[in-house]
């Protein structure tokens, strides 16, 4: 049996739009970043998710890519 060895970090990227958070996610996840952007700015406008307050505690708890 084969072990797959996947050791990604997650990063915020250094092409980024704010803060780089969704830039990273979406090279974490192996996605285009403006899928990941798109679906931020739709969860900033729903009023069940803090959205905001989970970006910008991402911002500051996710290392930048060295």
């Amino acid at each position: 049996m084969e072990v797959m060895n996947n050791n990604k970090k997650l990063y915020r990227s250094r092409q980024r739009m704010i803060g780089g958070v969704c830039g990273g996610l979406a090279e974490f996840l192996d996605t285009d970043p403006t899928v990941i952007r798109l679906i931020a700015v739709v969860l900033f406008f729903l009023p069940l998710l803090p959205a905001v307050l989970c970006y910008l505690v991402a911002w500051a708890i996710i290392p930048e890519r060295p």
